[in-house]
C-alpha cells in the first residue's frame, strides 16, 4: 500500500500542536491554547474524514473544511509569534506552510480531474 504524505503530517502536526498547546497552557495561555488545539487538530480530523468521502464532491468538500481550519491555524500561530508574552514555534508554522501547500494542491487537482 502507498505511503499517503498529508495524512503522515497531518498526524506528525497534530501530535505537534498537542505538545505546543500544553506549553500554552503551562503559561497560563489558556483562550490561544483551547482555539489552537481545535483548529490545529481540526486539520487532520478532516484530511482523515475526507479519505471515506462519498464522492468527489464531499471529498473536495471536506479538503476545503481542513482548508479553512489551516487558516484559522495559522491565525492563531500568528498571533503566538507576534505576542511579547507568548511561545513561539517556528517549526509549526514551517510544518504548516507544507500541509497548506499539500491540501491546496489536492483540492486543485481534485476539481480540474472531474
Amino acid at each position: 500500500m502507498e505511503e499517503n504524505v498529508i495524512l503522515n503530517k497531518s498526524i506528525d502536526f497534530s501530535l505537534e500542536i498537542i505538545t505546543f498547546c500544553e506549553l500554552l497552557e503551562e503559561k497560563r495561555k489558556y483562550v490561544i491554547a483551547n482555539q489552537l488545539i481545535k483548529s490545529g487538530t481540526s486539520i487532520g480530523a478532516n484530511i482523515h474524514e475526507a479519505q471515506n468521502a462519498e464522492s468527489r464532491a464531499d471529498f473536495i468538500h471536506k479538503m476545503k473544511i481542513a482548508a479553512k481550519e489551516i487558516e484559522e491555524t495559522k491565525y492563531w500561530l500568528l498571533l503566538c509569534e507576534r505576542a511579547k508574552s507568548y511561545p513561539f514555534n517556528e517549526d509549526l508554522k514551517e510544518q504548516l506552510r507544507v500541509i497548506s501547500l499539500i491540501v491546496y494542491k489536492i483540492i486543485s487537482s481534485s476539481k480540474s480531474n472531474k
